[in-house]
């Protein structure tokens, strides 16, 4: 089964960081230019907290903040669950579940390694698509599906 490690090796270096006293409009345009939906907010080696799109609509918009005045440390998440590299994608899932969460902080013994995201773990299932879906099942699904076309 593949670990943490393994998914975070398969990521792009980041280049989705910001500081926590950066503008929130700042962290937004940067969030448009590396098109995720999510920043990794670190104070030099030390990680802060995350900033993503569901925090400007929760803490910002919700609470009639300004993105122009706010700082990211005023509205990021910091409470999010962590998991070790040497944890599985399954382990992972079944976190993100119980936690209702869309993120998770992985952690190499106590030093911070980076972020998993649903979208990561979306990728594993489909790279290992064959060790997830029954070939025969998606075939009967596939003729079933071409047998109620109508002409």
């Amino acid at each position: 089964m593949i670990q943490v490690k393994e998914i975070l090796e398969r990521k792009r270096k980041a280049s989705n960081v910001i500081k926590s006293t950066d503008l929130v409009i700042d962290a937004l345009k940067m969030l448009n230019s590396v098109n995720l939906s999510y920043l990794v907010v670190m104070e030099g080696n030390e990680y802060k907290g995350i900033f993503c799109e569901r925090d400007y609509c929760r803490n910002v918009i919700l609470k009639g903040r300004s993105s122009q005045t706010s700082t990211v440390q005023e509205v990021m998440t910091t409470d999010l669950p962590i998991v070790e590299t040497t944890d599985t994608a399954e382990y992972c899932m079944d976190t993100m579940n119980q936690h209702k969460t869309r993120y998770l902080l992985a952690y190499d013994n106590s030093h911070f390694a980076g972020v998993i995201t649903i979208h990561d773990l979306l990728r594993q299932v489909l790279r290992n698509r064959e060790e997830v879906f029954d070939n025969s099942a998606a075939e009967r699904l596939i003729s079933q599906e071409e047998g109620d076309k109508i002409f």
